[in-house]
């Protein structure tokens, strides 16, 4: 073997020593990440009338933690898989705490931004981890059967978020919410520690230490020029980050096929299996996460529900997702990752189109919820096939690589949908609100100082209608149907994303024999 390769890798066995223990210990550190992405989206309200937030920085808290731990998911993988998995793990659930603390006790929403990016960090460390820790000690069908678990739980718990919320903001200040995970991420510490064996198929390569920097910078550009574009007077800043966005990936694509260890092996990358199941977990993540962010303020400020009820109205979704996973495990290992895929892909776009016909100023609770059955449903059964199809079409010494890109599905996923849901929803709001104004009789007596802050951010209307009690009814039915307005767009946004992923899968991905004969070749191509 010539120097600087990796070491020789033994085949995974079926499972490792105490495999329910260590499965557990890994699904309580996935859930400690899943947990922190989700807690603010059911706050948001709350921290808009705390700092007198615009609706593109409420964008930008809901979208920080998902924009940390996509722009450094790969280059932490990377690391782990050099430096040990257990380390990254460990080092992620330490670095959470403070994070929490941070968000929960932030003076300003610029400080919660900054403290949602460090969450998402810790969380790069810690999350992939996970998931390259299934694929190098588990093999066959319990590697799929972990996996199901570990993204149905997973998902479940992250699904809780909003309902612990909800609860804990009946009661406590907005920054309650960011304290929940601590005594989870206590617990998932000392079981990782105890647990999760240590060096298990790494890699002595070295580390293409610019390659990861230029992922970090790609994706953070990315993400960021997506939630600026539709914001008045940062046009210019938009259309510079997307250039670096652009300049980068040219470069980070050049770095990789130059360099002798590339952080992302392109020759892997564009195996069909692993390309058109990374694309399409992007969009079935996505869904999940930009739903739940569009939704839990639609419930709050347009239903009037409480934060306890708007968090509990998602559990449906919890449910069902963790119901419907270990039968997706099941139909990958019978039908095949393509025909379970699709399923998922015809009830997340039956969702979608339920929320864009269905969701309403007086839409009562069965409505809500058969939209969230629906999403249940969808990522239960589109989760398993879209990870497990990354981590079986590369070796296992690259497992970092393929469980960065399954975290790079969720959060470059989420990031990226709640960004354009969010651009979309102010966009769609601010144009409402502008032609409500537009068209009102007395809209002479609106000055620019108060349009200025009907078009902030809903929460900003609200207390616009405080200060001019005769005009509240007024105010408030137009900032619902504002929101409204800018809430169908992003619903019809979602339903196209949807189309073309299936579309995708549908034209792309293999059927079932011609995937395992792939699959199968794969493996003997990297043995």
């Amino acid at each position: 073997m010539p120097p600087g390769t990796n070491t020789p890798a033994r085949a995974p066995s079926e499972a490792p020593a105490r495999p329910g223990l260590v499965l557990a210990a890994l699904i309580v550190v996935a859930g400690v990440a899943n947990l922190n992405l989700s807690v603010a989206n059911v706050a948001l309200p709350s921290i808009g009338r705390a700092f007198d937030s615009s609706q593109t920085t409420l964008d930008l808290i809901a979208v920080g933690y998902s924009l940390g731990l996509a722009a450094s998911v790969l280059y932490l993988g990377a690391l782990g898989d050099r430096y040990g998995r257990k380390l990254m793990l460990l080092l992620g659930m330490v670095l959470s705490i403070p994070a929490s603390l941070l968000a929960a006790y932030a003076t300003s929403d610029d400080v919660l931004f900054a403290a949602r990016l460090l969450g998402g960090i810790s969380a790069g460390m810690a999350y992939p981890t996970t998931l390259a820790l299934i694929a190098a000690l588990w093999s066959g069908p319990g590697r799929t059967r972990s996996i199901a678990l570990w993204s149905a739980l997973g998902g479940g718990i992250a699904s809780l978020g909003p309902l612990v919320a909800g609860a804990l903001l009946q009661d406590f200040w907005w920054g309650s919410v960011f304290l929940i995970t601590l005594p989870l991420a206590l617990v998932a510490l000392l079981m990782a520690w105890f647990l999760v064996p240590g060096h298990v198929n790494e890699t002595t390569d070295p580390v293409d230490n610019l390659g990861g920097a230029l992922s970090v910078v790609l994706v953070g550009a990315l993400i960021l020029a997506i939630n600026f574009a539709p914001v008045p007077g940062k046009g210019g800043l938009a259309l510079v980050l997307g250039a670096v966005a652009l300049a980068t990936t040219a470069a980070f694509g050049i770095r990789q096929l130059r360099s002798r260890n590339p952080l992302y092996d392109l020759h892997v990358a564009g195996r069909r299996i692993f390309w058109v199941a990374a694309c399409a977990g992007i969009i079935v993540f996505g869904s999940l996460m930009g739903s739940a962010f569009v939704s839990q303020q639609y419930l709050q400020n347009v239903l009037g529900y409480s934060t306890l009820g708007a968090g509990a109205a998602f559990l449906p979704a919890v449910v069902f997702m963790i119901l419907v996973a270990p039968r997706s495990a099941k139909l990958v290992e019978t039908r095949g990752a393509r025909s379970t895929l699709l399923t998922g892909y015809v009830f997340l776009f039956l969702a979608f189109g339920w929320m864009l016909l269905f969701w309403k100023d007086d839409s009562s609770y069965w409505q809500i919820a058969a939209a969230y059955i629906l999403i249940g449903i969808g990522v239960g059964f589109a989760g398993t096939p879209a990870s497990h199809s990354l981590t079986g079409a590369v070796p296992v010494r690259r497992a970092g690589m393929a469980s960065g890109t399954a975290d790079l599905q969720r959060d470059l996923g989420g990031a990226m949908m709640q960004s354009i849901f969010g651009a979309l929803l102010t966009a769609g709001y601010t144009s409402a609100v502008s032609a409500t104004i537009a068209q009102a009789p007395d809209k002479q007596q609106v000055t620019t100082s108060i349009q200025n802050e009907l078009t902030k951010s809903f929460s900003s209307a609200a207390d616009v209608a405080q200060q001019y009690p005769q005009h509240s009814s007024q105010i408030i039915a137009g900032a619902k149907s504002s929101f409204l307005s800018g809430a169908d767009w992003s619903y019809a946004a979602g339903m196209i994303a949807i189309l073309a992923g299936a579309t995708l899968v549908f034209l792309l991905f293999p059927r079932q024999e011609p995937e395992r004969q792939l699959l199968a070749g794969y493996q003997a191509e990297d043995t």
